[in-house]
């Protein structure tokens, strides 16, 4: 499968798909360091993708778990959010695979830097806890509309599993983080439920993903599994730190995710 012993490249992929793991549960954007990961160790890119996405489920599994027994997710809208997702992310991954291995690499370096440019403008937005989202908003101007207000609050996160779950099976560094801010922009929702919420939408748009590679004979198994052990451990600990340290450990990391994205385009441009 790659030019490496099968010893060398578990050596250099599960510590960095630990870290992956670690990073993702707290603020997304897991795949930023375990996509290179897979890259650096020979993948074709399609191989890479697949056997990302199926160690990557194990990974959010565990945080999704950790953030839901905490408390700190709204379980009505993340479903409905994460139901939104499989759609998405199988049509997502459907044109990925259509894609050549040369056209994925080059998707992958055009919306990577609008990731890191988005990330950079809106990063203030996410140390407010409790702003008033788009339902919330609607009650206060039109009070009698409370059914519509309702049904906002599961359209919109429905919308944005949808449109995620597209770029996550597509794309997919940058899906948690995209989903943080869009859970904390639309509906206001503080920095430590957001991540709660983006978990189950990334799990669901995770395991569509891995499926489809999958069936398609684009997974590695033998590496997938020793890997999502490591995604697992990583999950489960980066999730524990985001749920005791809240704000203050959820936006230097992010920041972290922001820096490591640029990196990545500066080392793939030259």
């Amino acid at each position: 499968m790659t030019d490496l012993p099968f010893l060398q490249t578990l050596a250099l992929v599960c510590p960095l798909v630990f870290l992956a793991g670690f990073v993702d549960s707290i603020a997304g954007g897991g795949g930023v360091i375990s996509l290179p990961a897979y890259l650096a160790a020979g993948l074709p890119p399609h191989i890479a993708a697949g056997t990302n996405k199926c160690s990557a489920m194990f990974g959010t599994s565990a945080a999704a778990f950790k953030y839901r027994k905490s408390g700190n997710m709204r379980a009505r809208e993340a479903a409905a959010a994460a139901a939104a997702a499989l759609p998405g992310a199988w049509a997502g991954t459907r044109t990925a695979l259509l894609l050549s291995p040369q056209a994925l690499r080059l998707a992958m370096l055009a919306v990577i830097p609008m990731v890191a440019l988005f990330m950079a403008f809106r990063g203030k937005t996410w140390d407010t806890e409790g702003r008033k989202g788009l339902p919330q908003r609607f009650r206060e101007r039109y009070p009698d509309r409370e059914r519509a207000a309702v049904i906002l609050e599961l359209l919109i996160p429905a919308g944005i599993g949808f449109c995620v779950g597209v770029y996550d099976g597509l794309i997919g560094p940058g899906t948690g983080t995209f989903l943080i801010l869009a859970f904390g922009g639309l509906l206001g929702r503080s920095l430590v439920v957001s991540s709660g919420n983006a978990k189950l939408v990334n799990l669901a748009s995770n395991v569509v993903s891995g499926i489809v590679y999958l069936v398609s004979g684009k997974v590695w198994l033998t590496l997938a599994l020793p890997a999502a052990l490591s995604n697992l451990a990583g999950g489960w600990l980066g999730s524990h730190m985001a749920i005791r340290g809240g704000v203050r450990v959820i936006r230097p990391v992010m920041l972290a995710v922001l820096a490591l994205l640029f990196a990545k385009i500066a080392l793939d441009a030259f």
